[in-house]
């Protein structure tokens, strides 16, 4: 029984792998010396003729390039460096080899996998303890001293003005005086570009009272032009108007304050500042037009409150037929005409909404009352009412139909709103030039007109060209033969 402890024991000492004991001083050493066998494998491995064959420990006493010291030389990574420092010390006092005279190894797993820190060598312990994980260092570089230069004082007028031209952002504020600020206004106008001087003109506008911004400008023709189309685009309507009123432009100052209506919506109060509009100075032909606009909007307030007295009630036939889809309150002139020919056309001229008291009162040329009436007419299917619109009357009383627009443009309207082919034909025969009216007859079928025709032109060819055009065993193509039979005719061709 003893003599078998003693082999197991002298097995144990014996053997590759020792096993683990307190007391034994050894066993740290041997594993040096496996560690030391590990790390020339490797460095045959990578290939590395510069290093020399001594023994490298680290701070714990374990080999260095071993795999429990790259694993512990890895989490040790993941903490501050400092933190590393304090532990590798605390266990430098449990450690018998820790004051071997030898340097660190230049050679570990971890930087192996990490890569090569220079040519021909690994990281060492101490770089690896001063590694700070997830963040990199860089060595800053220094900016160019002309970017600087965007922020500085040391601009010229000239050379703010080119930056500026190339889309650059420069400060300018530094120009405090006023002969600075002017020579920047110069040097902007002498680079022709519209949007760097607008840039200068904000910058004028911000930094100097209006009088002197005004006097300066006065003499800067091309600034001034663009300070106005500025004002006019961002809707400065006050400065607006006292520079018209420092320049003494009494037009363009009647017409920036007419133009301030466009921002008023209630109809009454715009009808009374239109009304203050009226004595401004005016051209004739805007005085005209002005006055013409208060007067429609008076009306339009007149005709739209009767009509939605009328059409609440809902005792007006054409109301409750064709209910208003939109209010004609500020609505145009010829919209307005078309209203009151689609819901007043037979009303009496004394009455505002009569259609024949607006033609007189806004002087309406006669192809564009013809022109709106028709539409509207039509529109109803009012045929009568379309007829009475181009019939005349002549000293001796006789009718004759006459269209200031033309009948071709009739014809066009009329079909445009569905009309039937016995109206068509009626005003196709009312176009004078042959050709017109047998292109519109052909095009809108109007066979009667075309069959007509081509009788009174005793143009056979084109008769029979038209007969194959007609439906076979119709009125239209017995009419054809008949006039082809007919004896009386004398055909050219």
């Amino acid at each position: 029984m003893n003599r078998t402890k003693v082999d197991e024991e002298e097995y144990w000492n014996s053997s590759k792998f020792k096993a683990f004991t307190f007391d034994d001083e050894d066993d740290e050493l041997s594993q040096l010396k496996e560690s030391k066998r590990a790390v020339n494998s490797l460095r045959d491995f990578v290939d590395d003729e510069d290093d020399d064959d001594l023994e490298r420990v680290s701070w714990s006493g374990e080999p260095v390039g071993s795999i429990s010291w790259s694993i512990k030389e890895t989490a040790g990574n993941s903490g501050s460096s400092q933190e590393g420092r304090e532990q590798l010390k605390s266990r430098n006092s449990f450690s018998t080899y820790a004051q071997l005279p030898k340097p660190p190894s230049t050679y570990s797993l971890s930087s192996f996998f990490r890569g090569r820190t220079r040519p021909g060598s690994f990281q060492s312990l101490s770089d690896a303890l001063s590694d700070v994980p997830a963040k990199s260092y860089a060595p800053e570089l220094g900016r160019p001293k002309g970017e600087y230069r965007d922020y500085s004082n040391d601009w010229s007028p000239s050379d703010t003005v080119r930056r500026l031209r190339k889309g650059k952002v420069c400060s300018l504020e530094r120009f405090r005086s006023l002969q600075d600020k002017l020579q920047l206004l110069e040097e902007a106008v002498s680079m022709h570009d519209g949007n760097v001087i607008t840039a200068v003109l904000i910058f004028l506008k911000r930094t100097l009272s209006k009088e002197i911004l005004f006097r300066e400008l006065e003499v800067r023709q091309v600034a001034l032009r663009h300070l106005i189309h500025f004002l006019k685009e961002i809707g400065d309507q006050k400065l607006l108007l006292d520079l018209f009123r420092f320049l003494d432009r009494t037009e363009e100052l009647a017409l920036s304050h007419y133009r301030e209506h466009l921002n008023i919506q209630d109809p009454e109060k715009r009808k009374e500042f239109l009304k203050t509009c009226i004595g401004l100075p005016f051209s004739a032909e805007d005085s005209a037009h002005i006055q013409d606009h208060y007067t429609l909007l008076e009306r339009q307030i007149i005709i739209e409150a009767n009509d939605r007295h009328l059409e609440s009630a809902g005792q007006t036939e054409i109301f409750r037929k064709h209910p208003r889809k939109a209010s004609i309150l500020n609505m145009p002139l010829v919209t307005t005409l078309f209203y009151s020919c689609f819901y007043h056309y037979t009303e009496a001229e004394g009455t505002f909404s009569s259609p024949v008291n607006l033609k007189k009162t806004f002087k309406i040329p006669d192809k564009q009352y013809v022109l709106t009436a028709l539409a509207a007419r039509a529109k109803l299917r009012a045929w009568h009412d379309v007829d009475a619109l181009f019939t005349t009357k002549n000293w001796l009383g006789y009718t004759k139909k006459r269209a200031p627009i033309g009948f071709h443009r009739v014809v066009e309207i009329l079909h445009k709103n569905s009309a039937p082919v016995q109206v068509l034909q009626e005003y196709v025969n009312l176009v004078e030039d042959v050709d017109t009216k047998l292109n519109l007859a052909t095009k809108f079928k109007c066979h009667d007109v075309v069959i007509d025709t081509c009788r009174d032109l005793k143009d056979r060819q084109q008769l029979l060209a038209y007969r194959s055009k007609v439906d076979k065993g119709s009125a239209e193509e017995e009419k054809i033969d008949a006039i082809l039979n007919s004896s009386q005719i004398r055909w050219k061709n």
